[in-house]
């Protein structure tokens, strides 16, 4: 037999498309030619493979070797082919029997001794493997990843040589254990009891919790606007299964790789204010996610927000609006998702004292239009509450900490948003225009308030709908079955509440 056909799975966003490894030993002088869009890292994969397998102990065939990747137009990157093309040499040179490999998937890398060595990407290609039916065979390292998925028919091994004894039927490789995965339910580091004063901020951030909403801090340096976005993930729900899978795919193609204490952890992402816009949507030869799809899931916090490049910030508009981003490439376009909560802090001016009764601020009105016109419009009408985080007192500060701690505040965002699960099927920040509107039931009284309100304040339809949803929000906190003039009075002043 000179042809056989091993099966492998490429990488684009968060899933793993089909790719047969078509291996045929030819007549002529020995050669070693490898087809269909690969890149270096795959083209490098001839010098580790025929030295693994002959460090392995197998014989490399002295014939004309071609391997075909299809489909020819899909892009192949990364080291996850050497293991495939090793096993499809093995099988057309009549070392390993070929009627194994269509029950079979393979991925990993071989080191050039024949040890397999872990790949990124592989809750997917395992996620995949299962749909087909087939049994994936790896590295062991990624052993626990993939029976996170597949438990049962995933596979590891350490060694080219365990691969093929599998094959062979000597020594059958015993599944993998899927881990053991502890939802990080118990009471968070961060905890809103170490949280002195601010009471605005702190109902602000119950209500960002309980409707999923982005959060705006404005307010002088040390008022604790980091602080308090720190523990917004202490106060939301437990993930579901499907977040904690989606959230792992990410960490999984992000070459974080998996780990089981993250299960259920919900993502904080904190990158810095000199973070490039590529690292905060993604991108790259090889698009790769980035801190706003890491932070699918969980919190993307965006401290000193004005000091981000205005490229970066541009880019949240659109995933704030449909929860993923979309990456395009000459080579490639990817798809991530990125349903995340925003919070970001800032100061009011450039010296940040600008309305401290403490302290005088410096600036020129010049100086603070510079400042504040960093921020777009557009993206400033996409956050849902806007608040400002004053000064404390001396005699707020010296008084003990709240003793409403983030258990307590948790259960209360989790009633909230069971209850508007359970009559609208959805928390507000996902309802589209209509639904939301029918979910207030605004009565006469309110619709004419609603309008007045809106006439007054300029705002546009985005906002319209943005009030409503933070009112709606308020309202299950309260226990309320409609929206009432107190909850759209309040969410008025959160679109309003940080302008000059």
């Amino acid at each position: 037999m000179t042809l056989a056909i091993a099966y492998g799975r490429a990488g684009l966003g968060v899933d793993a498309p089909l790719v047969s490894i078509e291996v045929h030993l030819g007549n002529g002088l020995p050669a070693f030619n490898l087809v269909g869009l690969p890149e270096t890292a795959v083209r490098e994969s001839r010098d580790r493979v025929r030295s693994a397998i002959q460090n392995s102990g197998f014989e490399f065939p002295t014939r004309r070797i071609t391997v075909n990747l299809a489909p020819a137009d899909l892009p192949k990157e990364g080291a996850r082919f050497d293991l495939p093309i090793a096993i499809g040499i093995l099988a057309a040179s009549g070392q390993v029997p070929v009627d194994a490999l269509p029950q079979h998937e393979f991925a990993g890398e071989l080191a050039l001794s024949g040890v397999l060595r872990p790949v990124p990407g592989l809750l997917p290609i395992a996620l995949q493997t299962r749909r087909a039916e087939r049994r994936l065979l790896c590295p062991t390292e990624n052993g626990p990843e993939a029976a996170l998925v597949y438990p049962g028919g995933c596979f590891p091994a350490g060694h080219l040589l365990e691969v093929c004894s599998h094959l062979c039927g000597r020594e059958p490789l015993v599944p993998a254990e899927a881990p053991r995965l502890a939802r990080h339910q118990e009471a968070p580091l961060l905890d809103l009891r170490d949280v002195k004063g601010q009471s605005g901020a702190r109902r602000a951030l119950e209500i960002a919790a309980a409707g999923g909403l982005s959060l705006l801090l404005m307010g002088p340096p040390g008022t604790g606007k980091s602080m308090l976005a720190a523990r917004l993930p202490g106060i939301l729900p437990p993930m579901s299964d499907e977040e904690c899978l989606e959230a792992a795919a990410i960490r999984s193609v992000s070459g974080t790789g998996f780990s089981a204490t993250d299960w259920g952890r919900r993502p904080f992402r904190a990158p810095h204010h000199s973070a490039s816009h590529v690292a905060l949507a993604g991108g790259g030869s090889r698009p790769r996610p980035g801190e706003i799809s890491l932070a699918h899931c969980g919190v993307l916090f965006l401290d000193e927000l004005p000091e981000f490049s205005r490229q970066g910030l541009e880019i949240l508009r659109e995933p704030l609006e449909t929860g993923s981003i979309t990456i395009s490439r000459a080579a490639a376009q990817v798809e991530y998702p990125a349903r995340f909560q925003l919070v970001a802090a800032m100061n009011p001016c450039p010296c940040g004292h600008l309305g401290d009764v403490q302290q005088p601020c410096v600036c020129s009105p010049d100086q603070i239009s510079r400042y504040r016109s960093r921020l777009s419009g557009p993206l400033l009408d996409r956050i849902d509450l806007k608040v400002e985080v004053p000064r404390l007192t001396a005699d707020e500060l010296q008084r003990p900490a709240s003793v409403e701690d983030s258990a307590t505040v948790r259960a209360r965002v989790i009633r909230a948003r069971q209850r508007r699960t359970q009559r609208s099927g959805m928390i507000a920040a996902a309802l589209p225009g209509t639904e939301l509107e029918a979910a207030c039931g605004l009565g006469d009284g309110e619709r004419a308030f609603l309008a007045s309100a809106l006439e007054k304040l300029g705002l546009s339809a985005r906002a319209y709908h943005r009030t409503l949803r933070v009112a709606l929000t308020i309202a299950d906190l309260g226990g309320k079955d409609t929206v009432g003039v107190a909850e759209l009075s309040e969410a008025l002043t959160y679109r309003r509440g940080v302008e000059a």
